[in-house]
Parts: C-alpha cells; sequence; structure tokens
C-alpha cells in the first residue's frame, strides 16, 4: 500500500522539477533553432533544423570571446579575494570572543536586507574617485567588496566547531595566529571554500548591474552578461543568438557546480550542523 503513494509523489516531484528547469530547456532548444522556427514553434522543446549558426554569431557578433575573458579574469580574481576576507573574518568570529564581537555579527546580520541597488551610487562614486572607472580592476573590487555576510557566517560557524586542541598543539609546535589559521584550521574548512567558490562563481559570473554601470564607456570592458546587450540591436533583436550566448555563458556555471557539488552539499550540511 505504501508504494502507491510514493509513485504520486515521485511524479509529482518530477512534474514539479521539469516545470522548475522547463525555462533552460527552452533557451538550450531556442538556441538550435532558426528565426522563423522561434516565431512559430516557439514552446516546442525539439528543433527540427539544430542550426548551430547561433552559436557562432553569438561568438563573433557578439564579441564573446573578450567578454568571456573579461568574466573569466573578473570572477577568479574575486572568488580569490573574497575567499581570503570572508575566512579570515570567519576565522576571527568563529574562534575568538572580544568585545564588540556581538555588535559586529548584528550589524553583518543586518546588512543582508541592504539591497545592492541602495550601494550602487556610493559604490560608483568611490571607484570614480579611486581612478578605477571603465578598468577590470574597478570591477574587480566592486564585485569583491561587498559585504559577503553569509560566506563569513558560513565560515565561523565551521570553525566554531573546530577542536581547540588543534590550535594548541599548533601553539606548542611555534605557529603563530596566521600559521595556525593558514597551516591548520583553513585545510579543514573545504567543504565551505567549496560552497563558497560555487555560490561567488555564479554570482560575479552573472552580475549585470555593477559591470554595466562600470564599463559604460569602455564596451570592450564588458563581461559576458552585459555582453548579450550587443546582440540587441536597435530596429532588430536577434532572440536565437542571445539564447545561444546565454547557453554559452551557464555552460561554464554548470561545469563547476558539477565538479565541486560534493563540496557544496557537505558545506551547507556542515554550516547547517553548526
Amino acid at each position: 500500500m505504501r508504494v502507491v503513494p510514493k509513485v504520486f509523489v515521485h511524479a509529482a516531484l518530477l512534474l514539479l522539477s521539469f516545470v522548475w528547469i522547463y525555462p533552460f530547456l527552452w533557451m538550450v532548444s531556442a538556441s538550435f533553432k532558426t528565426q522563423t522556427e522561434f516565431f512559430e514553434k516557439g514552446l516546442s522543446l525539439l528543433p527540427e533544423s539544430w542550426d548551430t549558426s547561433n552559436f557562432a554569431r553569438a561568438w563573433t557578433n557578439g564579441k564573446f570571446e573578450s567578454y568571456f575573458l573579461n568574466s573569466v579574469i573578473v570572477t577568479v580574481t574575486v572568488i580569490v579575494i573574497v575567499l581570503i576576507i570572508t575566512s579570515a573574518c570567519g576565522y576571527a568570529l568563529g574562534r575568538y570572543s572580544f568585545k564588540g564581537k556581538g555588535v559586529i555579527l548584528a550589524v553583518l546580520g543586518a546588512s543582508i536586507f541592504v539591497p545592492l541597488e541602495f550601494s550602487i551610487i556610493p559604490v560608483f562614486q568611490l571607484i570614480k574617485d579611486m581612478g578605477l572607472m571603465n578598468s577590470l580592476g574597478g570591477i574587480i573590487l566592486a564585485e569583491s567588496g561587498g559585504g559577503h555576510v553569509l560566506f563569513v557566517l558560513l565560515f565561523a560557524s565551521f570553525f566554531r566547531q573546530v577542536p581547540k586542541e588543534l590550535e594548541e598543539a599548533a601553539t606548542m609546535d611555534g605557529c603563530g595566529f596566521v600559521r595556525t589559521y593558514l597551516s591548520v584550521i583553513l585545510p579543514l574548512s573545504k567543504p565551505i571554500i567549496g560552497s563558497v567558490v560555487i555560490m561567488q562563481f555564479i554570482w560575479t559570473w552573472n552580475s549585470f548591474l555593477l559591470p554595466l554601470v562600470l564599463t559604460l564607456s569602455s564596451p570592450e570592458l564588458r563581461t559576458l552578461a552585459v555582453g548579450l546587450y550587443a546582440l540587441r540591436g536597435e530596429n532588430i533583436v536577434d532572440w536565437t543568438g542571445i539564447a545561444a550566448g546565454g547557453t554559452i555563458a551557464l555552460a561554464p556555471i554548470i561545469v563547476i557546480f558539477l565538479f565541486l557539488q560534493r563540496y557544496f552539499v557537505d558545506g551547507m550540511s556542515g554550516a547547517v550542523k553548526g
């Protein structure tokens, strides 16, 4: 009697998952369609001709080669900076007690509710005053300069679970604060590092507002998400080219997630457990 309800539950979950991923499947399907088929059979998921010229057109006409390289440079650099900052903050908050720690945690928690749009003007003015407008350095600084409160709390929660005996043993071996953090504590946080890499990669790779605002007069420095605008003309919109460009832009995210999903699950479960 229990088999029948499970069958219905699994069928309902499969149907719900299909509805959830349908927009992604539709975009991939549209990237292989011709313009005529796109408008005549827009909702179908199986193209008739499998036109691969959309990818070539998106890569060349949309200048995706330079945009892709810009996205890689910005994303990798931002991930490294964010990992260094958030892990160090999480180590201090998770392993040590000091005056004002509760206030810091309260401010960090409150900053989660501040939308990015509220800080875009101060960030723009700061980057402009530093002379980093229309440069990859300005984009990197703006993307990595957020609070990243979630990552700090993840690291703090994980580091709080590490036995104190490890630090005491490292101290007896002559390790100081920094060496204990780098050589003993940080290597244990691979699940959290994997989670941070996945989430920050997705956020930075798909970031649109900051790269757009900071490269208004230098289109050659745009990232891939902003570069999709190049396929939108004044009078004609290349919908199949945009679909192909979106597929190209999402491919690295899928690859990174598949490689690091084990660390992501372990990191989330470990942080919640702590």
